[in-house]
């Protein structure tokens, strides 16, 4: 006798399956918390994802695992929660155009000798924030006053965010010059990984911020990196989302976002220079 769709979603063994009012209940709690939107279609990734944590407690059903983390007496595994169902894959110069932008469009229009601050939005592991900082260093110097800011709602990719260490796969898209003037390969027991050069990180900062609650005290920007994010958002966290960001940008800063992403409908405050790329005037 087969099951319904809208009984179970069948997981492979080391899986646990997890019901659609089970799942219903996941989604809405993602969604108040981070203002994500998970379709139909994220089940799979829900499942695989959290399967482990539920077993870790040894609990038969995604239900027990969600009463856990809605009690209030665990508040570290509802951030875990939170990181493995909000972290993305990101990698060095991702979506090259727009650091094409920001070299030869916004940093030589730039005042001469004011400082040029730039948040990372969704940093995720550090990558945006770190090809960010490889630019401006490029533009301004080692020794000017320039800074990026990352920040992302998971504590666990913003540590390998902090640490600037990745393994050399990641190295995939650096250009060569900037793979010598910023990189350091590790040795012995580091071979197979690299680190940013200290002089570029003392450049960068980052924190834990949801973007989806009031933003604390963090400065304002003249750039705004807000890439691959908005997709997960329905229209009304958009907007608000949006909003507060735009708050924190400079007169004449500019909101970078996807290639798959939109501000149509969603704000009419900043004013589009091109497609991906809004300016607050």
């Amino acid at each position: 006798m087969a099951l319904t769709l809208d009984a179970a979603v069948l997981a492979p063994p080391e899986e646990i399956a997890i019901s659609s009012g089970e799942f219903a209940k996941f989604r809405r709690l993602i969604h108040e918390i981070a203002g994500i939107s998970l379709s139909d279609a994220k089940k799979v990734l829900l499942v695989g994802r959290l399967s482990r944590r539920v077993k870790h407690y040894g609990y038969r059903s995604f239900s027990e695992y969600y009463r856990h983390v809605t009690d209030g007496h665990d508040p570290g595994e509802r951030q875990l929660m939170v990181d493995l169902l909000t972290t993305n894959e990101t990698y060095f110069f991702r979506e090259e155009k727009h650091f094409d932008f920001l070299r030869w469009r916004v940093l030589p229009a730039h005042p001469r000798g004011r400082p040029f601050d730039a948040w990372s939005a969704a940093s995720s592991t550090g990558e945006e924030s770190y090809t960010t900082a490889m630019v401006l260093a490029d533009h301004f110097g080692l020794d000017a006053q320039w800074s990026v800011f990352g920040s992302d709602i998971s504590l666990s990719v913003l540590h390998t965010a902090e640490s600037g260490h990745y393994p050399m796969d990641k190295m995939r898209g650096l250009p060569p010059e900037y793979q010598r003037k910023y990189c350091l390969r590790g040795v012995r027991s580091q071979e197979g990984t690299f680190m940013i050069d200290r002089r570029l990180r003392l450049h960068t900062r980052f924190a834990q911020i949801n973007l989806n609650a009031e933003l604390p005290d963090i400065g304002s920007f003249d750039v705004i990196f807000l890439r691959n994010v908005m997709i997960y958002f329905d229209a009304a966290t958009k907007a608000k989302v949006v909003a507060r960001l735009a708050r924190k940008l400079r007169r004449g800063g500019h909101l970078v976002i996807g290639h798959a992403e939109t501000l149509h409908g969603v704000n009419n405050e900043l004013l589009p220079v091109q497609p991906t790329i809004y300016r607050k005037p």
